[in-house]
Formats: structure tokens, sequence, C-alpha cells
């Protein structure tokens, strides 16, 4: 049977068909959507919770635990973790990859309302949750600072005006204010001058709160009309507050401003932001899970020109990073790499062709299968992203093997003298059986890859279905297309060679072939040795693969950098804002850096204000000779000479796993026995800081923060008629981080009234001895008459991994440390130090999924090489020669692997995809040899030593072809240097070491091991 055979002659058809799939094609192609990489979201809710002045361990077991025993028994949900700090407590639940985020929304809010009861009662609000991506860093920056208007005012364009626009945008999931000034009246309290009239601190609450209402006040509704009546019960600024009466003394009014200053002010006075050293308050919009990068940034971008419209001319609006420009630049590399690798395919087939015609019908297989690809893609909604282009750009290497291989066998019948369309009949029945082997079994590389599950099948699913369909295509058209072209254009003279660089090729071919029959007959002769060198590679692949570094994912420049900053618990908001400045003036200063934010103090899940982070935007890279983990390693020695404060420079992954942390990897230790936790937590650190080759180490423990401890003397308290909860409420209201005591409502917003002491009654803990508390009897009583006062060391934040207390070790690698030595080190130094059974330990987030990444790629490989002998042995209906068609492996991961060593690459995700790829290439040449070997023996009754040794020579050519195509088809990914090139680089290496290797040996080792199955073949035979 000839499956040719109706498409060869029924040419019409066949051009009818190859047109629709190019049409569909290309209108495919416009239609998909623009991404960096396939959605690995993870469903993630975020749960936040508050208590004005709670101190870290209250929020940790009055609300972070109720909430967690609440959580626990959600289904599919991975991990919890929780970070509580003064005040507040931030819950994070991270779902399993299928569980949807809207039905596990449903299940966090019924959790949330099942703890209500076990939560305190003095909340001010219940706790809210929001959903998020925690793995995607921000994909767009704003910027808004003004030279003339105050803070406040360019805070009330962006937080309230912008921000809540481009939250409505579909797509966008959060936007995070940095450096937030929102508008507040803030008073601040006189504790003297308050004991001088016999004041309370609570006595003021309730004069502000009574003076500042915005209550209903009904209408008149009369015979002929309606009012409504409103009152200006709203005091709406500072100044309206300062006449503001407290109390009556003689008759006579106490005012507010008697007792204590009041501001115009802000909520939150120890955060700042700067964008390139200009006070600024920044945006940072973060996208959805599963919506497009691209989309969600041109659909902001297109309401910015009529928002600036709104601005005053004072207020500058400043784009400081756009994730959309490197995607763009990303994905323009890969389709420039895919243009250039398909004419350096077109080139390898001309040059062994030499024939216009002949090269013309193989290359328009290129094109159609990869422009018939897009139609499937955007069937299977899939995006145009890195890793679908990569897919497609290493398929051009071989998408061409089935069209050459055809073409090749009709050539060579013409050559014989045959007529093109006798040819195209002869040559396409003799190959059909060879390309659907090929093209089968090569399908079947792909199959367990399209059947991964978790993390790794989300990044490599989208890759696995359109390398496959791009192959599925390939074959297809060498089946229909490739041989009817040939039966109408393969015409002319094919042995005529008309200029002299033909002659000159042809007669370096003719070298190749007569010095491969010499060797090959060499080899045949010295069956053993072939046999020892094969057994060589088979062991030199093993020990290789064991003794390689690896790695997860390759590092990328897309051109920022990032920077949690860290002082110690103990320095002041004033002390900070002059270290994280110097840190930022010398991080601006740096040649390669383009744009700085500083942002410093509260942020994220703590409220702490010896903390900071940076922003930092990369000039483009045609500007600058490092890429970005070079930058970041010249910044990080430049900026440990500001003294106070410690900055973790790391370059932004492209797909995070987890968070963004301190560091990149995490290890954690869990115990029920905080003091044991605290211990190896320290001991943990201090080793793995003394590892060579580790960086910045650091671990989220915060025991030494600087706290007044007061011990309530109950006795005494009950002789003044005093409560634990007034002396709790006054301490909340002096010292609780500016309380929230009344709200201003206007249009646009609502504001908060703050009261605290004046500063100078926070400087020192002797000032104390100055407040007082309200008795039931109204007699004021100081502080230090009804409690001791001490000074200790405190927990500035309480952690919690799955409801246990835990403590998460962060820490970098030098450039050249491969993660794999990373982990083994850690766990070296956990069975060094012999820590008892209950301290539990773990690496979390990059490692934890590289540690079982491992262990999956190395049975996805079996799992691929099995399918492939499975596929070749029903086609062959044989058990032993599919083994035969696969001994060129050990070559090829010989190959992949020195050649990563030797450009010192990790064995990561995409070199080892590049390996599994390797399945299925190098055994394409062991069955063009096979496949004719075997039909010779069938069919001309030849021995298999001949027909090995003829096959071999007959398939010469289309084996130098394919694997020269499909060399030169991942040259360009070896070579690139353009956006994201850091990322393919290793699959290419991979790929390009395996492919150049496997090429020299299996053409010896091949037919060796052929004569070898074969005997074992006859044993068997005669043994039955």
């Amino acid at each position: 049977m000839n499956i040719s055979e109706i498409f060869i002659k029924r040419p019409v058809m066949t051009t009818l068909l190859m047109l629709a799939l190019l049409f569909f094609g290309l209108f495919a192609y416009r239609a998909l959507p623009v991404s960096d990489l396939p959605d690995v979201d993870f469903p993630t809710i975020v749960v936040s919770a508050s208590l004005p002045g709670a101190s870290p361990e209250t929020m940790a077991s009055a609300v972070a635990t109720p909430l967690e025993r609440n959580f626990s028994t959600i289904a599919g949900l991975d991990n919890m973790s929780s970070v509580s700090s003064l005040g507040l407590t931030q819950i994070t639940l991270q779902f399993n990859l299928d569980r949807s985020i809207d039905s596990a929304a449903l299940d966090v809010q019924s959790a949330i309302t099942a703890a209500t009861g076990q939560l305190p009662s003095n909340m001010p609000d219940p706790p809210t949750f929001r959903k998020i991506n925690p793995s995607a860093a921000p994909i767009l920056y704003l910027a808004l600072s003004s030279d003339t208007l105050p803070l406040s005012d360019v805070n009330r364009y962006a937080q309230t005006i912008l921000a809540q626009r481009i939250s409505m945008i579909n797509g966008v999931a959060q936007v995070s204010v940095y450096g937030s000034q929102k508008y507040a009246v803030r008073i601040q309290v006189n504790p003297d001058k308050l004991f001088y009239h016999n004041l309370g601190l609570d006595q003021v609450v309730a004069a502000v709160q009574q003076n500042n209402v915005n209550l209903p006040t009904g209408n008149m509704n009369g015979s002929k009309q309606s009012y409504f009546i409103n009152v200006n019960g709203q005091l709406l600024n500072a100044d309206a507050y300062k006449s503001m009466p407290i109390t009556y003394i003689n008759g006579a009014p106490l005012r507010l401003q008697e007792v204590a200053s009041i501001l115009d002010s802000v909520e939150n006075n120890k955060v700042a932001s700067w964008h390139n050293n200009k006070r600024a308050v920044v945006l940072a919009v973060q996208r959805q899970p599963g919506s497009n990068t691209i989309a969600v940034i041109d659909a902001i971008k297109k309401i910015l020109p009529e928002f600036e419209q709104t601005l005053p001319a004072s207020v500058k609006l400043s784009t400081v990073y756009d994730r959309s420009k490197s995607i763009r630049a990303s994905v323009d590399d890969v389709q420039w790499t895919l243009i250039i690798a398909a004419l350096l395919v077109v080139l390898i087939i001309f040059l062994f062709l030499r024939n216009v015609y002949a090269t013309l019908i193989p290359t328009l297989a290129l094109p159609l299968s990869v422009i018939g690809t897009f139609a499937f893609m955007y069937q299977f909604g899939f995006n145009l992203d890195n890793l679908s282009l990569l897919a497609l750009t290493l398929s051009v290497g071989y998408v061409v093997d089935d069209a050459i291989v055809m073409l090749e066998n009709i050539f060579r019948y013409r050559e014989l003298g045959e007529a093109p369309l006798a040819a195209a009949l002869k040559g396409s029945k003799q190959i059909s059986f060879t390309i659907l082997s090929m093209t089968l079994s090569l399908v079947a590389v792909f199959i367990p890859v399209l059947f991964m599950g978790g993390l790794l099948g989300r990044i490599f699913h989208e890759f696995g279905v359109t390398i496959t369909t791009a192959i599925l295509m390939s074959g297809f058209i060498s089946l229909t297309l490739t041989p009817m072209m040939a039966s109408r254009f393969l015409r002319g003279e094919l042995n005529e060679e008309k200029f002299a660089w033909q002659r000159k090729i042809e007669s370096i071919y003719r070298a190749m072939v007569s010095l491969y029959e010499r060797t090959l007959q060499w080899t045949m002769a010295h069956q053993r040795l072939i046999m020892g060198i094969f057994l060589i590679t088979f062991v030199l692949s093993c020990y290789l693969f064991y003794v390689i570094p690896k790695g997860f994912l390759p590092s990328e420049d897309t051109g920022q950098l990032f920077a949690y900053t860290e002082a110690d618990p103990s320095v002041s908001f004033a002390t900070m804002v002059k270290r994280q400045q110097a840190v930022s003036h010398i991080v601006e200063a740096d040649p390669n850096i383009e744009s700085v934010v500083s942002i410093a103090g509260a942020g994220g899940a703590t409220s702490s204000s010896n903390a900071g982070r940076l922003f930092m935007r990369l000039k483009p890279r045609d500007e600058r000779k490092l890429n970005a983990d070079q930058i970041s390693q010249a910044l990080r020695a430049k900026v440990s000479s500001v003294p106070g404060i410690t900055a973790y420079i790391q370059n932004v992954p492209s797909i995070m796993i987890g968070s963004l942390a301190k560091s990149t990897y995490q290890y954690t230790l869990q115990s029920g026995n905080l003091q044991e936790l605290y211990k190896w937590a320290t001991t943990f650190t201090e080793r793995i800081a003394k590892i060579p080759g580790f960086q910045d180490v650091t671990n989220d423990l915060q025991y030494t923060g600087p706290q007044i401890d007061i011990r309530l003397l109950r006795d005494k308290m009950a002789a003044l008629g005093i409560t634990a909860q007034q002396v709790e409420n006054t301490l909340a209201y002096a010292y609780g981080g500016a309380q929230q005591i009344s709200t201003i409502y206007k249009p646009e917003d609502d504001y908060e009234v703050l009261i605290e002491l004046e500063p100078k009654y926070q400087d020192n803990p002797s000032v104390l001895s100055q407040l007082y508390v309200r008795s039931n009897m109204g007699e004021l009583v100081p502080l230090q008459a009804i409690a001791d006062i001490g000074l200790v060391k405190g927990l500035l934040s309480v952690n919690h991994i799955g409801q246990f207390p835990s403590v998460t070790i962060s820490f970098n690698l030098k450039p050249g440390v491969s993660l794999s030595r990373a982990v083994t080190e850690i766990n070296q130094i956990k069975t060094d130090l012999q820590a008892p059974p209950t301290l539990i330990t773990g690496f979390q987030g990059t490692a934890q999924v590289f540690q079982s990444s491992m262990v999956g790629l190395g049975a996805l490989l079996i799992i691929a090489i099995l399918t492939v002998y499975l596929v070749l042995g029903i086609l062959y209906e044989s058990f032993i020669h599919p083994l035969t068609i696969l001994s060129g492996l050990p070559s090829a991961g010989v190959g992949a692997l020195l050649t990563l060593m030797l450009f010192h690459t990790d064995l990561n995700l995409y070199s080892f995809i590049g390996i599994i790829m390797l399945v299925g290439i190098v055994k394409k040449n062991a069955i063009m040899m096979i496949d004719f070997a075997l039909d010779a023996q069938r069919k001309e009754n030849k021995l298999p030593a001949e027909a090995i040794y003829q096959a071999c020579l007959l398939r010469f050519r289309p084996i130098m072809m394919t694997t020269l195509a499909a060399l030169m088809g991942v040259m360009p990914i070896v070579l690139a240097f353009g956006e994201g090139s850091e990322t393919r680089r290793p699959l290419g290496l991979a790929v390009a070491g395996g492919l150049f290797v496997s090429q020299l040996l299996t053409l010896y080792i091949t037919p060796v091991i052929y004569l070898y199955m074969e005997k074992l073949t006859g044993r068997f035979a005669r043994s039955r």
C-alpha cells in the first residue's frame, strides 16, 4: 500500500489542503496572545487580620491559630504559612494547581465565618482575603511625584484615583501602593498637660468622637414640599480640630490645641518611597492568574493619557518598569532565531542536493509545518510565548527530516533514470513506512511530557503539545505534498553539474562516502572493539549524569533586579531612611542602572520600620556589558560598605516558586518547642553561612527587638479601681502606632483621625512614668504605680508553616555553584549536627521543587525511552531491533552532558528536555539504516552483514542531511545573545552536543549492534 499515491495523483486536492492549512495557520498566528511563559500560576489566597497594638505572640495565638485550624480542613490546600507581627497577621494559603481559585475562595470565606467566634471580640474588622499570585512579580511599576504639591495630594491622585481605575481593569489582581502618604489628621497629645488639667487620654478620644460625626439626620416632609436635613457635623482638617472643646473647667472650654498638637499629616509616617532619589508614590501592578501580561499592560497604558490630562501640571507620572517590553523583545528574539534556523536548514538541503527544485520541495514543508501548528495552538488556547516558540525553533531542524528522507529517496530513483512520476510513486512507496516509524517514534518521546503533572507539567505541557503537533504536521506534509511536488517539479538532468562549486561539493561528498565506506569496513571487522566502545559510552553517560552539577531553572536577564534591605530591629525609622538612601545612592550611581525605586518602612506582612526594598531597572542590553547576575554581584560588593544595613540583591527569576523573599532559596525548620526551634535555627544559619559558595544567608527569626515589658500589679490595680482593659486602652492610644479614633468622610475617599503622644514622649522608655491611667473613681494614676516596667528582647514576628511555629533560612548561591551541591551540603550539615527528631526540616520554594523535579525528570527520561521502545516494537513486530535503534542513546547522552560541563552549564529543566528530545532525534538515523537493512533481507535475501553494509551506504546522505539540518536548527539557540537567550541556551547546548557526538559514533555502533542482535535473534529462533 502506498499512502502517498492518492496525493500524487490528485495534485489539486493536495494543493487546496495545503492552502487551507496555510490560511488557518496565518489567521491563528495573528490571533495568538503573546506572553513570556505558559501559565504556571499557583492558586493562592492571602488572608489578613488586624488587631492594633497586639504583640506578635498574641496575634499568632489568638488570631492566626484559630484561623489556621479552620483553613486546614479545606480540600486541595497544598501549603499554609502565616506571619504574625505587631497588630497584623497574614496567612498565605496555596492550593494545588488543579484547584479552582474561585471555589477555593468560597471555602476560605466559609472557614473565616466559622472561626469568627474564636477570634478576639475587639478586632476592628473581620479578616479579609484576596486572590493573588505570589509567584508573579509586578508587571508594571508607575511613579507619581511633584516638586511643589505635598505628597498627600500626590497620593490622592495615585491611590484614590489611578490605583482604583487600574484595579478595575480585567486581569489586574492587585495594585500595591508603596510609600503611601494618604492624608490624615494627627493629634499628638502632651501627657503632662493632660495631667495638669486632670484629663485622661480616653476623654480626649471620646471628645473627638463626639465632635466629628456624620450621622443620618433625616428629612422634613411638609404638605407641599419635602426637605433633606444636612448638618456639618464633620471636622475636615487639622485647623478645625484645634478649637474643639474637650471639657469645661469652671464654665470655660478647654480646647484640644491646649493639650495637643494637631497636624495635617499622613496615615503612616513610617513609610517612604523614592524614584531616582526623588520622593514619590509608587504603584506596583500584579496580574491575575491566567491573565495575559501584555494584554493587561496594554489595557493599563490606554487609560494613562486620559489620566495624565486630569493631573496638575506639577505632578509627573513616570513608567518605572514595563514587563511587556522584555517579553516582546524575548519573543521577537525567538522568532528571529526561528527564521535563522530555517534558513540554515534550507542551506544544508541545497548543499547536499545542489538542485533548486529539489531544495524547494522540502523547504515548503518547513513553513507549512510551523504555520499549520499555529492553528492547533490557537485551538488549544496556547500563547505565543518563549516555550512554544522554542518548541517550533527546535522542530525546524527535524520537521524537514521526513520531507528530506522522502525527497532523497525519490531523488535517488531519478538519478537511476526513472521518470518524475514513476520515481515519486516508487520512492514514496518504499520510504513511507520509514517516515511513519520516524514520526510516530519521535512523537512517542513527548507522550510522557504531555501527561506530566504539577509544576513541571504546567511548564512543559504547552512545549510538548506544540512540538508534537509540528512533528505530526511534518509527517503529514512529507507523505502528501512532498511526493506530489516531486512528481511535478523534479525534472531535468539531475546528474549534470552546471557550476564549479557544485562539482566541488559533489567531490567532497564522494570523498566523505568513500571515507565512510572504508572505515565502516574496518569497523565491521572489529566488532568486539566497537561493542567495547558502546559499553564505555553507556557507563560514561550514567557516570556523567550522576556527577554533573544540577539546577532548576537557568537565570534569565529580564532587565530588573530586586533587593530587600534590613537594619537592626532597634533602629528608628529616621535612621533607616538615611541608611536606605545611602544604599540607593550607590545603586543609582552604577552605570548599568537606568532607574531605581527605593522604599523604606512597613510593607508586606510586617510592620517593621527597619526593612526596605529596592527595585532596579537595568539599562537595555546593548547599553551595558554585564548581565543581570554580574551586576547583582558587583552591587552586592558596593553596598556592603554602608554600615548598619544589609541588602539582599537578587535577579528576579522568570518563574518564581512562592513569593519574593530576601534570598532565592529557602530551608525551613519547624518545632512545637519554641526554645528548641530558635536555638537550632541560629545554629543552622551560622553553619550554612560558612559553606563556600553561599551568600546572603539570613533567617526570618527576629527575637532581638528591644521590648518594654510591663507587668501589671493586680492587687494595686484592684485597690485603685483600674482594670487591665483600661491600662491597655491607654497604652494603645499613646503608643499603638497612631490609633484611629475617628473618620473624616469626603466624596472621593475617607480619611483617618489618629491619636498618639508627642514625639518627645516616644524617645525613651522612661517617659512611661509620665503616662496616667484614669481609674473608675475618676482619679489619674501613674502607670508606674500599678506596674513594673522593664526592658527585654522580644519577637518582632512569629511565623507558622502548616500550623507549626517555623523559621525559614534564606540563601543565595554565588555564580558557578549549583543548586544540587547546595542541597547536598545542607543535608550533610543536618546529619553532622544530629538534630533531634522533634525538629522538622525541609527545603521550600525553588529548592523543594528542584528536589522533586530531579526524581521526576529521571523517571520521565526512562518512561520516554520505554515509550519509544514500545512504539518501535509494535511497528517492527520485534522485541530485538527496537534496542538496535535505541543503541545511539548512550553516545548522545555523553555528548550532551560533556557539552554542558564544557560550557559550565547545569543540568537544569531546559537542558533535561533537550536530552529527552535527543531520544527522539538520534534514533532517526538508526531507523533509516535498519529499515533498509531489514527490507533488503526480506526482499533480496541478503545476509545481515551485507544488508546493513548496503543500508549504511545508501542512507549516508539522508542521515547526514537530517543530522546537519537538526544541528543547524539548534545552532541559533546556542549562539543567541538576545532577550531570554540564557534560558534557552542550555537546551541548545544539550541537543547540539548530543547530535554531534552521536553522529560520529552511531554510524559505526548501530551496524555492529544490528549484527549482534541478528545473531541473538537467530539463536532464539533455533532454540524454539
